[in-house]
């Protein structure tokens, strides 16, 4: 007798389980829109999509945020600029006299403290300045000597005054010659021994050039050191002719770096030209940290203060980006980034005016905002 054949039931099974796995991928694919379209049901109240994101994984990926600040492109001007240290926060050190180097203290990139010793040069002259010092001393304790016998003798009535006093204007002339003595070889900072001039730094910083030598003849004024503070920094921006008039103590500016996009004020302009590159050079202050060093190119955003465009911001090209076919940035929030749609007036390659979607001193996500749009869109595809 055939037994019953099972075809059916198996049948029933794989419908049933086709369609309950067609209607949890619709579910989610709703879900999923009605977060990303705010008009979509009753999440509309939600706001616009958010990416949640925390400081770990932002890190990570590089992605560097900006404050929105006012400005229009027609009021921007571009320069290139360079790092350098505040005028009294460096300074070039040389020999003092002639000799030869027989101790180096300090090496490239150690940290100074102002009136530390960096190296010792042994010279001729430190000799010849250690003994007038102490001639100095010997005349003027000579002259000390002299004066006390004269003031006991005028006391016991055996010399006249007018040896008291002789004795007195020949103290005094020891005293200020030990007195210059004595300065002229602290000011060398001639060593205890008087065979060394001790090279020393005026400022607080690290050691950012360095050509002394070991054993090295040296003559006075050859540069040894240079030192400079890393913390007290400044940028100097070439302002081409044409904008010199634009730029003015108090505008805002961007700066650059390899670290991304940093703060910075306008503290002054020369008011002339260089009469080489016929261009003004404008000094800029961070108005947060910055990591760069002196010496390193930048290039700088100046926001004139013609900038004052009501509702009008600059920002980074690579901030706007394109989702479902319109421009939008992403705003920081607590937990991450919201999408906020904005509206472009104009758009250079490297920057882009906003009339509409942001306002001021709302932190955007610039560099490499582009893999936040990655993120978004991935979770849409999902």
């Amino acid at each position: 007798m055939p037994r019953p054949s099972n075809t059916p039931l198996i049948v029933a099974v794989c419908v049933s389980a086709l369609v309950a796995g067609t209607a949890g991928v619709l579910i989610g694919r709703t879900a999923l829109t009605s977060a990303s379209n705010p008009a979509a049901g009753p999440t509309a109240a939600a706001g616009p999509p958010q990416l949640t994101i925390d400081n770990e994984r932002l890190e990570a990926a590089r992605i560097e945020t900006f404050k929105a600040q006012a400005g229009a492109l027609a009021a921007e001007v571009a320069a290139p600029g360079s790092v350098v240290a505040a005028p009294d926060a460096m300074a070039v050190i040389g020999a003092r006299a002639d000799g030869a180097v027989v101790r180096l203290a300090k090496h490239l990139g150690d940290p100074v403290r102002a009136g530390e010793t960096l190296a010792l040069i042994e010279s001729r002259d430190a000799g010849l300045m250690a003994a007038d010092r102490t001639t100095a001393a010997a005349k003027a304790k000579a002259a000390q000597q002299a004066y006390d016998r004269e003031m006991r003798l005028f006391d016991a009535k055996i010399t006249a005054r007018q040896d008291l006093e002789a004795a007195q204007a020949e103290l005094s002339s020891a005293q200020a010659e030990l007195a210059r003595a004595n300065s002229a070889s602290a000011g060398a900072h001639v060593s205890a021994d008087g065979r060394s001039f001790a090279v020393t730094s005026p400022v607080n910083g690290r050691v950012t050039a360095m050509s002394a030598v070991l054993g090295a003849y040296v003559r006075a004024g050859d540069e040894l050191y240079r030192v400079a503070d890393p913390r007290r920094i400044e940028v100097q921006v070439a302002i081409p002719q044409a904008d010199a008039g634009r730029v003015a103590p108090g505008d805002m500016a961007l700066v650059e770096t390899a670290a991304g996009m940093v703060g910075a004020v306008v503290r002054a302009v020369t008011p002339s030209l260089d009469a080489q590159t016929r261009a003004a050079t404008a000094v800029l202050q961070f108005t947060g940290p910055a990591q760069v060093e002196p010496g390193q190119s930048v290039q700088v955003r100046l926001k004139t203060h013609a900038a004052a465009a009501a509702g009008r911001f600059v920002v980074p090209s690579e901030a706007v980006q394109s989702v479902d076919g319109r421009d939008v940035v992403f705003i920081r929030t607590p937990q991450g980034f919201a999408v906020r749609p904005v509206t472009v007036a104009a758009r250079t390659d490297a920057s882009a005016e906003l009339i509409a979607g942001v306002a001021s001193g709302e932190t955007i996500a610039g560099k490499n905002a582009f893999l936040l749009k990655a993120e978004l869109q991935k979770g849409d595809e999902e």
